[in-house]
């Protein structure tokens, strides 16, 4: 890294970890057992598969992919003196046999792995774990209380933080395809009035798709409501820029880049599951603003069909990376990330718009644009990483959030609406492309973040953070 880069990431994150990357950003080294394991010990054996299955369960739970978890997995068991583990890992549960030699039976455990709510706070501090893990720094008595304690915390802020956080990602996407400030308030309060809402229908047990559907016919009545008052108002609303917006915040969070890496790392069976449950629930939000544009159709109420672009001239860039930049950022607040990662998060948004706006201006099609973005967002996303201390999956899934074909959805959708078919299919081929094109667009830039090579700095493993030990005032997790 060059003097300039590293002062600037010095002056964003603070001076360099004397820890060096996870094995997400660099290749795993060969390293000797913190102790030689007795494998004919069933408790010290069953005690080191436990660990590893339930640090992978957080990796899993978080979006990270079925490959890069079973790296982790067995990185973690062959630290602690189980080095022949076979893992298997599939889209909600992780299989690891370890094997004792000729004369003793294979340890097998297993664990399901049930979805909550983001937590990339919770995903940051296993990251953290694991590097500890790395230096021999912690017994695996030792790992298993700091992950408990990891586990069962209180989210790091309270529900109207995340609230906030949801509701300034669709004010920053709706001043990102070019809406004033009444319709961003719009977007604003419309979102929180979707958050709440499939937050009480989640409490009740509703499944997500229905939520998605819901979701939906929330995005989508104000647009003709603000049409109508757009007169006596004297503002001019475009409706496209409402919808949009609260399909681009239905979408985010979707495991779109993990089952898109799946798919291109050699894990078909977990890549075919996420991809099933992305276009369910995409399928959810199409099902809910389809609704309400025919029933606003009954109703004698025609919408433009076109009425915004996000690419607008080379003169309201700056404008529009700020608001990508804010778009991340605020995604990454909803998802409960930690500060640093709140800077990296809007670093990644910001590069990812210009990178994309820049490529679009310059006359290349959408989905290349897209793809080049994400690439950047990916690439950046794995230096960071590994000098903020923030998981690569973090940067990638807010600094692409942005970029999320919520505009192409809705004119898709329309063009089925009013019965101009090619139309509709078109746009919404095009939105699965762009979809498609950020997600290997970041794993590719993660590849090669993780080829280049860096020298290892000192660890000192006489420092141990005290940032997770048990707290006795500290609150239980919250779903």
């Amino acid at each position: 890294m060059s003097g300039w880069s590293q002062r600037l990431m010095t002056a964003l994150f603070g001076p360099p970890s004397a820890q060096p990357a996870t094995i997400d950003t660099a290749a795993i080294p060969a390293i000797l057992p913190l102790r030689p394991i007795d494998l004919s010990d069933d408790s010290a054996v069953t005690e080191t598969l436990d660990l590893a299955v339930r640090v992978g369960s957080v990796l899993l739970d978080a979006g990270t992919g079925a490959i890069d978890t079973q790296t982790q997995i067995q990185f973690v068991a062959s630290t602690y003196g189980l080095e022949q583990c076979e893992v298997d890992v599939t889209y909600n549960s992780i299989v690891i046999t370890a094997h004792r030699g000729a004369s003793l039976p294979p340890a097998t455990t297993m664990r399901v792995v049930h979805h909550r709510s983001l937590d990339f706070t919770r995903l940051s501090a296993v990251d953290q774990l694991i590097r500890r893990m790395r230096h021999r720094a912690l017994t695996p008595a030792q790992a298993h209380r700091i992950l408990d304690t990891i586990v069962s915390a209180p989210h790091p802020y309270p529900r109207w933080v995340a609230t906030s956080g949801w509701a300034g990602l669709a004010a920053s996407v709706a001043v990102l395809l070019g809406a004033g400030p009444v319709i961003a308030l719009v977007a604003f309060l419309t979102t929180i009035a979707i958050y709440r809402t499939n937050l009480a229908l989640n409490q009740l047990g509703l499944p997500l798709f229905y939520q998605q559907v819901v979701g939906g016919i929330i995005a989508t009545i104000p647009a003709p409501i603000m049409y109508l008052l757009s007169g006596p108002l004297g503002i001019t609303v475009h409706p496209s820029q409402i919808v949009a917006t609260g399909i681009v915040v239905l979408l985010a969070g979707l495991s779109l880049v993990g089952s898109v890496q799946d798919a291109i790392t050699g894990a078909p069976i977990t890549a075919s599951a996420r991809l099933l449950e992305v276009v369910m629930m995409t399928a959810g939000i199409i099902t809910g603003v389809t609704l309400t544009l025919q029933i606003t159709q009954q109703l004698g109420i025609d919408l433009p069909m076109i009425g915004t672009t996000l690419v607008q001239g080379f003169t309201r860039m700056p404008v529009q990376i700020l608001a990508g930049a804010v778009a991340a950022m605020c995604f990454a607040l909803a998802s409960y990330a930690e500060r640093r990662a709140l800077t990296a998060a809007a670093l990644g948004g910001a590069a990812g718009m210009a990178t994309f706006l820049t490529t679009v201006n310059a006359e290349a099609g959408t989905v290349a644009a897209a793809g080049t973005a994400a690439i950047l967002v990916g690439f950046a996303g794995g230096l960071v990483a590994r000098r903020a201390l923030v998981p690569p999956l973090v940067v990638a899934v807010a600094g692409i959030t942005p970029l999320l074909p919520g505009l192409a959805i809705y004119r898709g959708l329309y063009g089925l609406v009013a019965d101009d078919r090619f139309e509709g299919i078109s746009n919404l081929a095009n939105a699965m492309a762009i979809g498609v094109a950020l997600a290997a667009g970041v794993v590719l830039g993660e590849w090669m973040a993780r080829t280049l090579r860096r020298p290892q700095m000192p660890f000192r493993p006489d420092v141990v953070s005290t940032r997770f030990l048990p707290r006795p005032w500290a609150r239980p997790r919250r779903s």
